[in-house]
């Protein structure tokens, strides 16, 4: 079932409940919002572009990727741009490569986007680790905040690294197995659970209103 926003709702009191660490995030922050992000081409695009910078450095470069297209990405826009006109707007060559071959895989039907916007969870993580240019954050951080996976925990993500160390008081970032250990007593609602620790990453930083893009705000590690 689709995380909603009731039942985000319904997840974070939960967890509360069962875990004074999260409760005390919503003592010091309040409720964050629900944000969710489409399960489109343009998403997608985003998220490659959002990988290894910041958020708001990905974002600028949508924005003009965006211009570029004619004002708005979708798979023609994209795949009608040259490598130079991409690289143009501030792709680096390797991303350039990636969006234009995913543009025409989608195209060509050797991408199955189907399966990627509308297929069981399986399905879609495999599909997407299958392309070039994603790997495991992208493909995490779209079944997360596009599909609306209830039980989603990106360990590749820093931002959830640093602030889980932050919640859980731990003195430094897990990573790895640490990060694998920490979520599993929050299952199944560990994408709720993600946007707790993402919620307190930023509001600890006064970046609080950049949860409404719904990402990680340092980027992902995927390249």
């Amino acid at each position: 079932m689709e995380l909603d926003a009731e039942g985000f709702a319904l997840a974070t009191d939960q967890l509360a409940e069962a875990d004074p660490r999260l409760a005390a995030v919503l003592s010091r922050w309040g409720r964050p919002g629900f944000w969710h992000r489409p399960p489109s081409f343009a998403t997608l695009v985003l998220l490659v572009l959002e990988q290894q910078v910041s958020l708001a450095s990905g974002k600028a470069t949508f924005d003009r990727l965006r211009a570029r297209a004619g004002g708005v990405v979708t798979v023609e826009s994209t795949a009608a741009l040259s490598l130079d006109d991409l690289r143009a707007v501030g792709c680096t060559r390797q991303k350039a490569g990636y969006l234009a071959g995913l543009a025409a895989g989608v195209l060509d039907g050797s991408v199955p986007f189907d399966a990627i916007t509308r297929g069981p969870r399986q399905e879609c993580r495999a599909a997407l680790l299958a392309l070039r240019g994603i790997g495991p954050w992208t493909a995490d951080v779209w079944l997360l905040a596009c599909r609306g996976f209830p039980d989603e925990w990106p360990v590749g993500d820093r931002a959830l690294q640093v602030g889980c160390g932050d919640v859980l008081g731990t003195g430094s970032a897990l990573v790895g197995e640490e990060l694998v250990a920490a979520g599993q007593p929050w299952a199944p609602h560990r994408s709720t659970a993600a946007r707790l620790v993402w919620h307190d990453y930023l509001c600890r930083r006064g970046r609080a209103e950049t949860v409404v893009d719904g990402l990680d705000p340092v980027g992902g590690p995927d390249s």
